[in-house]
């Protein structure tokens, strides 16, 4: 297993790291994603560990609470073993202060998540989202304060624009707060708007990317073909729930030098694209999800080998995007 450091910090962690959006589907969202129960999130617990992934990343609002009571059970007996990576700000109840980064919510949903993983600190904890209605200032002393307190390690930021991210970075140092360490953000051969505000501010500042949904929803593992009818599974169930829309051609343009070069070398659609993605700036971490013991196999199998510059190319030649304004103003 290849480690990196999670962004400005110093905290080594695995190339990849077990996402686990997939445990419980105990509501018909993440029903799409998964139903992984407490026997099978602990073998592939198992499995992750043995392969030297000991990074495990959720959130309090995947399957209201469920999927970390269940990577809770799945861990104990080895809390020093393994990395835990959890998130706060989205709903959790239906009551005005269920939601948000204010210092009451906040507070209560890091000691809830806690209570959840069955353990006294979380390592890296994210904010989910960027809250509009809360002062910045507030957001940040709170989140310095949990990790004064010893509860929180790091904090990161999830799914902030580039504007949003800079502003409470320069706030923290303003103020002497602690500082987001790492971003966590959608980044994938079909979905590569990161590449033109949020790479060039996290390269400037020193951040490092943790990559969630590295398949494009499910879209990249190799079971959508050109001219095919959609498979069985997560993306026929509804899983595109919320997904980016990509042009369809465009996505079977991808899918073709994927499966070009899965032929050359031997490896997987799959495998291509999360490879593809550890060559990129900027990234720490790719966030991996599996339902089941085959799918993760497959996935951690992406590592210990590399994409030939020429294959690099052709994936980036494929899958490039139009920049958006300004980007394509003489300073591309």
């Amino acid at each position: 297993m290849e480690y990196r450091n999670l962004g400005r910090s110093g905290l080594k962690v695995p190339v990849l790291s077990l996402g686990t959006a997939t445990f419980g589907g105990t509501n018909e969202f993440f029903k799409a994603w998964g139903e992984t129960d407490i026997r099978e999130a602990t073998r592939l617990a198992d499995l992750s560990i043995e392969r030297g992934m000991n990074f495990f990343d959720t959130a309090n609002v995947y399957s209201q609470g469920a999927s970390e009571e269940i990577l809770g059970a799945a861990i104990k007996g080895r809390r020093n073993n393994v990395i835990l990576a959890t998130k706060g700000h989205f709903n959790m109840g239906e009551g005005p202060n269920d939601r948000s980064s204010s210092r009451y919510h906040l507070i209560k949903a890091a000691e809830d998540s806690l209570k959840r993983l069955g353990t006294d600190y979380i390592d890296v904890y994210f904010l989910h989202a960027f809250d509009k209605e809360t002062p910045i200032e507030e957001t940040l002393r709170t989140l310095d304060h949990l990790v004064t307190s010893g509860k929180v390690r790091y904090i990161g930021a999830s799914n902030f624009t580039a504007w949003q991210l800079m502003k409470s970075l320069s706030v923290a140092e303003r103020h002497n707060l602690e500082k987001y360490v790492i971003y966590q953000g959608y980044y994938s051969l079909i979905g590569r708007d990161y590449e033109q505000e949020l790479m060039p501010l996290l390269q400037d500042q020193g951040l490092g990317l943790m990559v969630w949904s590295p398949l494009g929803w499910g879209r990249l593992t190799g079971k959508i073909r050109r001219n095919n009818p959609l498979p069985e599974g997560r993306v026929k169930a509804g899983g595109l729930a919320g997904a980016p829309p990509v042009a369809e051609e465009h996505l079977y343009n991808v899918i073709d030098v994927l499966d070009k070069i899965a032929g050359e070398t031997g490896k997987s659609v799959s495998q291509v694209a999360i490879n593809w993605l550890l060559n990129k700036p900027t990234v720490s971490n790719i966030v991996i999800g599996a339902r089941n013991e085959t799918q993760l196999l497959e996935n951690l199998n992406a590592i210990g080998w590399s994409l030939s510059p020429e294959h690099v190319l052709q994936l980036d030649a494929v899958s490039e995007q139009t920049p958006i304004y300004p980007h394509w103003v003489g300073n591309r």
